[in-house]
C-alpha cells in the first residue's frame, strides 16, 4: 500500500484536530506537525469539501472535526482524498477481467482490499489521538515481523 504525501498529511492534521477538541488554525496545524502551511490549506480544504471538516471565521475561528473524532475512521480520510482504498490502473477490483494464468489476481486485489478494510475502518482519529489502536490491530503491530 502506498499512501502519498496529502494523505499522511491529512492524517497527521485530523490526529491533531482529534486531539485538541477545539479549533486550529492551519499555522497552528502546520507548526505542531511541521507540514508546510500553504499546501496543508489545500488538503484542509479537501477534508471540508468531503465533509470530514468544517471551518469558522473570526478571533475563535479555525478548523474542526465535522463529527467526533471516534466516528472518522483513517479509511474516511483516505477515501476524500485519493478515492477507494483499492484501486488498480483507475477501477476497481471487481471490475478487473484477467484471462489465463492472470485470472486469480482479480481474487488478491480483492483481499487485498478486504484486508486494507479489516484495518483502516477500524482505526478511528480518537484511536490515532489517544495512542490507543483497537486490539486486533496493536495485536499486528506487537509482531516483530510487522516491523521489518
Amino acid at each position: 500500500m502506498r499512501l502519498s504525501a496529502r494523505v499522511d498529511y491529512a492524517l497527521r492534521a485530523a490526529a491533531e484536530l482529534a486531539a485538541a477538541g477545539e479549533p486550529r488554525t492551519v499555522d497552528q496545524l502546520a507548526a505542531a506537525q511541521q507540514i508546510p502551511a500553504k499546501y496543508l490549506e489545500s488538503i484542509l480544504g479537501e477534508l471540508r469539501r468531503g465533509g470530514l471538516l468544517r471551518s469558522q471565521r473570526g478571533p475563535d475561528g479555525g478548523y474542526r472535526l465535522a463529527r467526533p473524532a471516534g466516528e472518522i475512521s483513517i479509511a474516511d480520510v483516505i477515501r476524500a482524498l485519493d478515492g477507494e482504498l483499492a484501486n488498480i490502473r483507475g477501477s476497481r477490483p471487481e471490475q478487473l477481467e484477467y484471462v489465463g494464468a492472470a485470472v486469480t489476481l482479480q481474487k488478491v486485489w480483492i483481499a487485498l482490499r478486504a484486508s486494507e478494510r479489516a484495518i483502516l475502518e477500524q482505526v478511528t482519529l480518537d484511536h490515532v489521538a489517544k495512542a490507543r489502536l483497537p486490539r486486533p490491530v496493536a495485536h499486528l503491530v506487537d509482531n516483530p515481523d510487522a516491523w521489518v
